[in-house]
């Protein structure tokens, strides 16, 4: 898949990859961005809210981490960074931990893609990761919406000026 190659031009404005989501032409709701810098000033993440929920908080939050972001490392039953930010935007803060995990193929065109799916302890949030080949983690985190494989086909780079400061 051409879309998850590392950016090779020079220093974006924002990230150093590029970012896959869906467009926000694609989402009737509002969309935030939020990046995750790195003491060094690098860009450590990239997390996209889409809200369909007229500001009552996202229905789904899609995480770009790319190798060696802290927020990657999680202990044993922890539930991933976009988990924990979807439920603090709908202010739920019941203890959520991972019951399971699961991989399962999806053929993305004629690439094939390895989904990890994550079973949590509360039964509203869906959640999955994909590792791309730049080794870039994607995970979503839906809110009372299942993830079906028909999304990925919705996943697009979005274009560095969406992240351009000014």
């Amino acid at each position: 898949m051409s879309f998850l190659r590392r950016r090779s031009a020079a220093t974006p404005a924002g990230p150093d990859f590029d970012v896959l989501a869906m467009d926000p032409g694609d989402w009737p709701g509002n969309l935030g961005a939020g990046l995750l810098p790195a003491p060094d000033g690098t860009c450590q993440g990239v997390f996209l809210r889409y809200d369909l929920f007229g500001g009552r908080g996202p229905a789904m939050i899609i995480g770009n981490l790319p190798e060696g972001s802290p927020a990657r490392d999680l202990e044993e039953g922890q539930i991933p960074f976009e988990v924990a930010q979807l439920l603090l935007a709908l202010e739920n803060d019941e203890p959520v931990v991972v019951v399971d995990t699961e991989d399962v193929p999806v053929m993305q065109g004629d690439n094939l893609l390895i989904v990890r799916k994550i079973k949590l302890s509360e039964s509203r949030i869906s959640c999955v990761q994909f590792d791309r080949s730049d080794q870039v983690l994607v995970t979503i985190a839906s809110w009372d919406r299942p993830i079906t494989d028909d999304l990925y086909a919705l996943l697009k780079p979005l274009p560095a000026e969406l992240f351009q400061q000014g």
